[in-house]
């Protein structure tokens, strides 16, 4: 079959090991492992791959955004990926308020090219980034608003379709007596007989379907029964999982989009109460009331990314919040909503708890940064509570149950209930408009104890349901956890339909079975991720893991972290992940590279995988940006868990060429400068480009950073009035090396702001001091370590007394706040780290106290600012905006640009130069090639500047320079108006 593919497609073909692997899971906990993975080009392609899998006997699985909570995107046979590549808007009808998509197209990017129209596809789903429009009309997805824009069901018009048989078909609303079908219209006689079967089950759908709007379990049967003589037959598409058909086209309806909103933060002393509330805060007409309990609270805290949103709007410590969101056109009508809000909380009773000394109020939020904020936050519920790090997760089984409102608060407090009578507890969030919580009881299941829990807290949890006449299914799907189910929701003659409908379009069983129909135990461990016999042996690693459980001192546990959620697929926004972006290949995803890394410590990808040819290619175009450390809800460090990978792997096969030239350029540096002239001819020559290029793995396309003989040298160990405040300005190896001028730019900006500057040596007055960042991104990780004990050694007796240690380049001073502390553990190194700030972070801290006076003038009417990653991954940016912001005059704009593509060596590799391009074209090339020729281009990153010289011409500057040119105008300034004060008057 994969001869036949690659042979007639031009798309991946894709059935080695480890792509099956990263294809095996979704956001579930199960993992079945592909026949083969195929990502089509064109939809022909699609179709193409589905008659060869139907001829050579092979299931077949479609998949989006991979982000599935029950397990539909895994299945043992073809995985047609459509993501990649058939993800375009087919046509846009924006007076008629409709598009027609193709399935694989991500809802955020959808909603980018329809805002600049002023419509919006309103199911917001929290994976919204992520989430295709075919996954989510697979699952029949809700979002956060269908209290007033319904479910995907309602906001679908059509879809196109093939049949396994390869039938193709267009489903959409007909007469109930098909008489607007042609008579020779193939479909005609499929619908005849969906249509008879709702006609002839109507009573029995009446009956049994439960009366929720979160109601997506199952076949849609009561699209089958005729409504004003017209049926949607796309409506029995929604939801089946692609069980039934293989989208090729959807059509939508849309919305104008959101113009004003203002929302209220409702606290609560208990979550019972919390609970009962939702049921009269809903008929203040909101869009959405989204609830935060205790446990996502507490947990958020701990995250750097939202910390700041919490304790801007949450008062104090409650149970529970409701977040009640109100979007009419009037804003004053809003806040006219919000001011009944407070007084609806009040008449229910809500204030100051002087008992529990608990406060029930509202916070009212009108500021839109802070609303979208808080919809982040709230969005990345689920991976939030994942971030509990620890062998026991939250884990999805009875994950979005819906309850009429009524019976929300009576249904949560059993619901605890038997948790606790299982020996665990839950975390919930979600949806209250809807009755619909997303509820997760903490579970290891790599225990069979804990296995066992979880069978008899799902027959207990959807027990309680069927008593409240809700749906087990209200969200989510149903795919291996739920559809093993429906019998005891539905009953046997419902259940008895959904098979006849899947025979009906599916007798051979092609498309994604164990589905709604026919499917295994939803506890049957053979199909979990961990298995009963998944084991992790002792590994011996290289840095600290012990902030987790597991092998190799908490390893493992960093590893299987990643649950799958797939954040860092997003395409915009933050930086993760910048390979992504460039390839759109799983491969080259954060949650691609985690899940192989758990396959292979695992021994699932056989001996010796993890220092395996196979494992390098898999991290080759992680550019170690560190925003998934920062942005991945679940706090996956992929950039540290290289560094142990790279480590792995010199242990096993030793260093390249390429990686001892980089590893250890902060040794010989100092050498090549004394030759510079000699040390640059690669430069200059073609032929020794070629051969640097062959031998050496360094792109002959790009000019390396040129070595000088005037490297930075102190002018003595401490400069600067002697009565100035102590600081210490570590003169890391490139800016010394190749860029001294942002050094002696650093030093004038000190020293003129009356800042005493220490400018440490080793002590046995060996060569200076250096971080070990290179031996790092080589794996060399015990040659880092001695580089950052000589500058421990430095650096600490300055840190003991509170000395700050100031740095320019933020990969080599951030550091000091990361990789030092896997390394070292004494207090020195602890001291070190907390006193080590980008120069920037500095500056403002000395500004924000009052004591920083530097006299600055004009030196342009704008500059354009791009981010380094480590800055943004340990929120060191914001200062870089800041600072600029003191020089008179000035507009700062920043760049919203992921990774520049540079990332150290990455982007001199001959086998990474073309992606570091395409990671530069995403956004930060195109506009610095837009900014105006007087605009000044800034760039803290060595990297970034290269990249931004070799792709656009362009100098960016460090902000040292930039603050020292200011300093220059100042001065000029000054002695033009002295000059002129002094001339004798002719008047």
């Amino acid at each position: 079959m994969a001869a036949r593919l690659a042979r007639e497609i031009t798309g991946d073909v894709l059935f080695d090991g480890f792509s099956r692997g990263r294809y095996a899971t979704d956001a579930s906990f199960y993992q079945i492992v592909p026949s083969g993975v195929v990502v089509p080009r064109t939809m022909d392609e699609a179709l193409r791959a589905l008659a060869i899998a139907r001829d050579e006997g092979v299931k077949v699985t479609p998949r989006g955004g991979g982000t599935s909570q029950c397990g539909q995107t895994v299945n043992e046979g073809l995985v047609v990926d459509l993501s990649k590549h058939l993800n375009k808007i087919l046509s846009l009808d924006v007076a008629g308020r409709t598009c027609v998509v193709e399935p694989g197209i991500v809802l955020d990017d959808l909603n980018r090219q329809l805002k600049k129209h002023g419509l919006w596809f309103p199911v917001d789903v929290s994976t919204a980034s992520r989430a295709t429009i075919g996954g989510m009309a697979g699952n029949n997805s809700c979002g956060g608003r269908s209290l007033r824009y319904g479910t995907m069901r309602d906001n679908t018009l059509s879809m196109e379709a093939s049949l396994a048989d390869g039938t193709l078909c267009r489903f959409g609303e007909v007469s109930g007596d098909l008489s607007d079908l042609d008579a020779s219209e193939p479909m005609r006689a499929l619908f005849r007989d969906m249509l008879d079967l709702g006609a002839r089950e109507a009573d029995e759908i009446a009956a049994r379907f439960p009366k929720v709007q979160r109601r997506v379990g199952g076949y849609n049967l009561d699209a089958l029964i005729p409504r004003n003589a017209r049926n949607n037959m796309a409506h029995l598409l929604v939801g089946s999982e692609g069980t039934l058909a293989f989208t090729t086209k959807v059509e939508l309806k849309l919305w104008p989009v959101i113009r004003n909103k203002a929302l209220g933060v409702c606290h609560f002393g208990s979550f019972y109460q919390a609970m009962d509330a939702a049921q009269h805060l809903v008929k203040l007409k909101p869009i959405a009331v989204e609830l935060v309990d205790r446990t996502m609270i507490a947990l958020g805290r701990d995250i750097a990314m939202f910390k700041p949103i919490i304790s801007a709007a949450i008062k104090g410590d409650p149970d529970a919040v409701l977040v009640v969101e109100f979007a009419e056109e009037d804003q004053a009508d809003n806040l006219v909503r919000l001011k009944q809000l407070g007084e609806l909380m009040g008449d229910l009773g809500f204030g100051w708890n002087n008992e529990k000394r608990k406060w029930g109020g509202v916070i009212d939020i009108t500021e839109p940064a802070l609303q979208s904020a808080i919809a982040d936050f709230r969005a990345a519920g689920l991976n939030v509570m994942m971030s509990m790090k620890q062998e026991g997760k939250p884990v999805s089984f009875v994950e979005d149950c819906a309850v009429p409102l009524p019976h929300l608060a009576n249904y949560t407090a059993r619901l605890n209930e038997v948790f606790a009578k299982h020996g665990t507890s839950g975390t919930m969030y979600a949806h209250a408009s809807e009755g619909c919580l997303h509820v997760r009881p903490v579970l290891n299941l790599k225990l069979e104890k804990d296995v066992k829990a979880m069978r008899a807290i799902a027959e207990e949890a959807f027990a309680l349901v069927r008593e409240y006449k809700g749906s087990h299914s209200g969200e989510h799907g149903d795919g291996l956890v739920r559809s093993e189910f429906h019998e005891s929701m539905f009953g046997t003659r419902l259940v008895a339909d959904f098979r006849e409908v899947k025979q009906r379009f599916d007798p051979e069983g092609v498309l994604n079975p164990g589905k709604i129909v026919d499917a295994p135990r939803m506890d049957d461990r053979s199909l979990f991720r961990f298995k009963p016999d998944y084991r992790v042996g002792e590994l011996k690693t290289k840095l600290d893991w012990s902030a987790y459980p597991g092998a190799g001192g908490g390893f493992q546990g960093a590893v299987e972290m990643c649950n799958n959620n797939g954040a860092c697929r997003k395409l915009e926004g933050g930086v993760m992940c910048p390979s992504y972006r460039a390839t759109r290949n799983e491969k080259d995803v954060t949650r691609g590279r985690a899940n192989t890394l758990r396959l292979a410590i695992s021994g699932q990808l056989g001996p010796d995988a993890l220092a395996s040819d196979e494992m390098i290619e898999t991290l080759k175009l992680c550019v170690s940006c560190k925003a998934c450390r920062h942005e991945c809800p679940t706090g996956v460090d992929m950039a540290k868990m290289k560094i142990e990978v790279l480590a792995a792997r010199v242990a096993t096969h030793g260093l390249s060429l390429r990686d001892r030239l980089v590893g250890y350029l902060p040794r010989y540096a100092g050498f090549a400068s004394r030759f510079a002239a000699i040390a640059n001819l690669r430069n200059r020559s073609p032929l020794l480009r070629k051969l640097f290029e062959r031998f050496a793995g360094i792109s002959a396309r790009r000019t390396l950073p040129a070595f000088r003989s005037d490297v930075f040298m102190p002018p003595a160990e401490v400069v600067g009035p002697a009565a100035g405040r102590e600081v210490v300005l570590f003169a890391d190896t490139f800016n010394r090396i190749y860029e001294r001028e942002n050094l002696d730019a650093a030093l004038r900006v000190l020293t003129v702001g009356g800042y005493r500057v220490h400018l440490p040596r080793p002590a046995n007055g060996s060569r200076p001091l250096c971080c070990g960042r290179t031996f790092l991104s080589a794996g060399l990780v015990e040659e880092a370590s001695a580089e950052l004990h000589r500058l421990v050694a430095a650096f600490a007796p300055f840190a003991a007394r509170g000395v700050p240690i100031v740095g320019l380049e933020p990969s080599c001073l951030l550091t000091l706040r990361d990789e030092l502390a896997s390394l070292r553990k004494d207090s020195d190194a602890k001291a070190v780290g907390a006193h080590a700030l980008t120069f920037e972070e500095f500056l403002v801290r000395e500004a924000e106290a009052g004591r920083l006076q530097l006299p600055l003038g004009t030196v342009a009417d704008k500059v354009v600012v791009h981010g380094h990653c480590h800055q943004k991954s340990f929120g060191a940016f914001k200062p870089v905006e800041q600072v600029l912001r003191l020089v008179p005059g000035l507009t700062v704009q920043t760049i919203e640009s992921s990774c520049c593509g540079m990332a150290g060596a990455f982007g001199y590799g001959a086998d990474t130069y073309d992606a570091s391009i395409e990671m530069a074209e995403l956004s930060l090339l195109p506009a610095v090639r837009r900014a105006h020729p007087d605009t000044v281009v800034v760039a803290d990153g060595t990297s970034c500047r290269h990249q931004i010289h070799d792709g656009s011409k362009r100098v960016a500057l460090h902000v040292a320079r930039v603050l020292a040119m200011s300093l220059d105008r100042a001065e000029t300034n000054s002695s033009s108006t002295s000059t002129t004060t002094k001339e004798p008057s002719h008047g």
